[in-house]
């Protein structure tokens, strides 16, 4: 349907003197123009500056800081005159939503030895769960390698059984640097960066009660090596929504400094140092030589952590039981074990603020009665960093709004940014992911296209929608947790980016005029669906 656009219809009331015409209302294309315009890189800019500040202490779930942009996001809903629907303990409604989250996390973790104490993230880390929940001794045993080959057995003659076995990363070299296991250039699976788990299998099968594996890196190596994969050992501080069990052996696997690894076996660090070039430069098994004793405490503990969604919600008029869901996350990773702090202003600032522009933009419109057909609510969830946990809350255990009225979710995550894939293309900041918006509904697809033709005329690039895809990004942000309950969705991603989940995502790195045309384009296809005539058709279902 074409609409006569403003400028326009000033012509015609100039040529025929009708001048009743002012009186009606603006046409829908006119208004939506209108509206679009307040959504401005300057405001987006104004808001992720606060955001995504240091005082945010970077977002973490359950944190002060995370606690600190609810409050920061339900004002501006507040100022903006959104309603807030959820009900609170006292009765009264509010715009947070509070629930808990199950944590299990380190306790006590620590080993010592040679009279001293080793420290988490600093002298070692851990593969994989373990529980040891009261100190323990052991012997300690060196093995090598650790390896159990045709070639090599380092395990000849060695009753490691009930004991913590010492072992190298790595394995032995030619004098051409290749594989002395596999005799080729090409490293063995004893050698491969995965290789800690076919040595653990074989401690294991010889009856070790704890893996000790030594780093051959030196010690500025080593810190980098804690520094890069503290983000990875997080994953052993789980959250979810319910409490529960977790499975866990008694065997742990230590990765170590080359000085833990001497105290370990009660040497002195340069003895050591020098026993292990010895074995790497002439290939001079010292296996069973060097014992001494280790204790070990490994404990998992339980902590609930409360937290909470932010919403703001805006009631239509004529279809105001039907309701578009505008979202994006706000949390992020929080502090790194060295103290930097990770800002999140890609991740997601940039996607919280868009949310924030287009509540405003709404509001604005209803203000002056111009206010959608279809109700809005402005959703901004926490947890997604720990799997998507706020969005789950919502969709499957406390849906404020009822999902069968729920008629999409508009989700923002990671704009504002190019990505890798796109910094050298001409113009390159012009383009958008656009993923899910064909996988429900045909409808969504068509007026995300149209919208995009009639106004913001970006490059939609949809390479993460196709399904496959590796990155299997239309399952990773918090769409999919409306997406499985048969809710069109579209999600909108400019793509990862070398700052991803690093304390260098910072505000000054955003280009906030992509970051406005996407936020706009967002704009146009929420007030497109908040306004046709008919409910969007779920008649697909595409993976």
């Amino acid at each position: 349907m074409h609409f006569i656009r403003a400028g326009r219809l000033t012509g015609l009331l100039t040529l025929t003197g009708h001048l009743l015409l002012a009186q009606a209302p603006a046409p829908v294309s006119s208004a939506a123009t209108t509206y679009a315009q307040t959504v401005s890189a300057a405001d987006l800019e104004k808001h992720l500056r606060i955001l995504a500040a240091d005082d945010m202490e970077g977002r973490e779930t359950g944190t002060r800081g995370q606690k600190k942009a609810a409050a920061y996001i339900a004002s501006q809903f507040a100022q903006f005159g959104l309603k807030p629907i959820v009900k609170q303990a006292d009765g009264s409604m509010g715009y947070l939503q509070p629930f808990t989250l199950y944590k299990k996390t380190w306790g006590d973790l620590n080993v010592k030895a040679d009279g001293k104490s080793f420290t988490y993230l600093t002298d070692f880390l851990v593969n994989g769960l373990f529980s040891v929940p009261t100190e323990t001794n052991y012997e300690t045993v060196f093995v090598n390698y650790g390896i159990v080959d045709d070639k090599f057995n380092d395990y000849v003659n060695l009753d490691v059984k009930g004991k913590a076995v010492v072992m190298l990363d790595g394995e032995p070299k030619n004098a051409d640097g290749g594989s002395a296991v596999s005799g080729g250039k090409e490293p063995s699976k004893w050698g491969k960066p995965d290789s800690w788990r076919a040595k653990v299998t074989a401690a294991k099968d010889k009856g070790a009660a704890q893996v000790f594996i030594v780093s051959m890196e030196d010690a500025a190596g080593f810190k980098r090596l804690m520094s890069e994969r503290a983000a990875l050992q997080q994953r052993f501080n789980r959250l979810g929504l319910k409490p529960g069990a977790e499975n866990t052996g008694s065997v742990g696997t230590f990765v170590v400094s080359t000085d833990m690894g001497a105290a370990l076996l009660g040497q002195k660090p340069d003895k050591f140092r020098k026993g292990l070039e010895q074995i790497t430069r002439m290939g001079t098994s010292t296996v069973g030589k060097f014992a001494g004793k280790a204790s070990v405490k490994a404990e998992r503990k339980d902590e609930n952590v409360q937290t909470e969604n932010v919403m703001g919600y805006l009631e239509g008029t004529d279809k105001k039981d039907e309701v578009l869901i505008v979202s994006g996350h706000y949390d992020h990773i929080g502090i790194s074990p060295d103290g930097q702090i990770n800002n999140g202003a890609n991740d997601d600032g940039s996607g919280t603020v868009s949310v924030l522009e287009l509540a405003q933009a709404f509001s604005q419109a209803k203000a002056e009665g111009k206010g959608p057909r279809r109700s809005v609510l402005f959703l901004t969830v926490v947890g997604e960093e720990k799997g998507l946990l706020g969005s789950e809350y919502y969709a499957d255990f406390s849906p404020v709004l009822p999902l069968e009225n729920t008629v999409a979710d508009l989700n923002i995550d990671m704009v504002g940014r190019v990505d890798d894939l796109h910094k050298n293309k001409q113009p390159n900041d012009n383009y958008i992911y656009v993923i899910g918006s064909d996988k429900l509904s045909s409808d969504l697809h068509k007026i995300s296209e149209a919208q995009n033709a009639e106004h913001t005329k970006m490059e939609l690039d949809y390479k993460y929608n196709d399904p496959q895809d590796p990155e299997r990004i239309y399952y990773r942000s918090d769409h999919y947790n409306f997406a499985k309950h048969k809710i069109p969705i579209i999600f909108y991603f400019n793509g990862l980016h070398a700052d991803y989940h690093r304390p260098t995502d910072d505000v000054d790195k955003i280009d906030f005029k992509l970051a406005e045309k996407t936020a706009r384009l967002v704009f146009y296809t929420a007030w497109e669906i908040a306004n046709r005539d008919e409910r969007l058709k779920v008649d697909s279902n595409k993976p």
